[in-house]
């Protein structure tokens, strides 16, 4: 039975950190569960590691997108699925790294067999959206589906437009379709662990810290560039990613440098909040607090005694 490692939780929770020090500990390779990650040209305002890092533990699957493209979760399952049987065949552990819930979802329990696009409610949708904005769509979607609702951002068009045009085409909703996916019968085993935080404020200081020494590294200037290629646009899923998206509303003039900061921190922790969300429901967990002094230990000793175990 193959073996596969995922690494999940919230944004700043130390995920890479601890990603990397296990790779030099067990023959992993590291695939990012990132739907930011994978886009060329978004370094500052991702996290991602530098050439450093990457020279030590090397990452699949970032990097492999231009930003006006979009990407799929069900894309990103393909892609996956090929870059853990590539490791497999070296005789390594594919240790999937991240905090994009939907694709590790996706991953590890298939694609739900939904209906396919539908351009004239599309269109009807962009419509109410263009009158009324996103939000209020949002709150649709939240008097339909609440689960759906609590995972998608009032800002996320892409996904709130589909999750409300599955509800017009079928009557069920996203999260009653995704339910009903039975889970695929994988010849593999599954690790999940999850760092989650046994104290929230301590991560929100976390989350605080880190957008600020994302300005400080030249994170408006990266929006600045990806801004001036004229190709690109804040509805862009690439241009939604949090951050990406305040930042290029105050190179628009709509808030002083303080309101970006502050409300990039706000989008920031509410992401984490998602995730979170995610992650309490999650089966077959392991759970480790990400704020913990011995954290590698910790989890070293889990990993020794599930090897010894087969």
């Amino acid at each position: 039975m193959s073996l596969i490692v995922c690494l999940m939780g919230p944004t700043a929770s130390g995920k890479t950190q601890l990603a990397i020090e296990l790779v030099q500990r067990y023959p992993f390779e590291i695939i990012s569960v990132d739907s930011a990650m994978i886009y060329r040209g978004m370094d500052i305002g991702t996290a991602k590691p530098g050439p450093d890092i990457l020279n030590i533990a090397p990452h699949r699957l970032i990097n492999i997108c231009d930003p006006r493209e979009a990407y799929s979760a069900a894309q990103f399952r393909v892609d996956a699925l090929r870059e853990m049987e590539d490791i497999q065949s070296k005789h390594k552990i594919p240790l999937l790294v991240g905090g994009t819930m939907m694709y590790f979802r996706t991953l590890q329990k298939g694609i739900a067999a939904m209906p396919s696009a539908n351009p004239e409610l599309r269109a009807l949708l962009l419509k109410d959206a263009q009158l009324k904005g996103w939000p209020d769509l949002h709150q649709r979607l939240q008097d339909i589906d609440p689960v759906a609702a609590r995972r998608i951002h009032p800002h996320d068009s892409q996904r709130i437009q589909r999750a409300l045009e599955v509800f017009m085409l079928t009557g069920k909703n996203l999260t009653a379709w995704q339910q009903d996916q039975p889970l695929e019968d994988w010849d593999r085993k599954i690790i999940n662990i999850c760092l989650i935080p046994e104290d929230r404020a301590v991560l929100h200081k976390r989350i605080a810290a880190r957008f600020v020494q994302m300005l400080e590294n030249g994170f408006v200037e990266e929006v600045k560039q990806l801004r001036g290629r004229g190709d690109l646009s804040i509805d862009l899923p690439s241009m939604r990613s949090v951050g990406y998206r305040q930042v290029w509303e105050y190179l628009n003039g709509k808030y002083t440098y303080a309101e970006m900061c502050e409300k990039g921190i706000i989008a920031t922790r509410q992401l984490a909040k998602r995730q979170l969300t995610w992650l309490r429901s999650w089966p077959d967990k392991i759970v480790f607090d990400s704020e913990a002094d011995d954290l590698l230990l910790q989890v070293s000793n889990f990993l020794d005694s599930t090897f010894m175990q087969g």
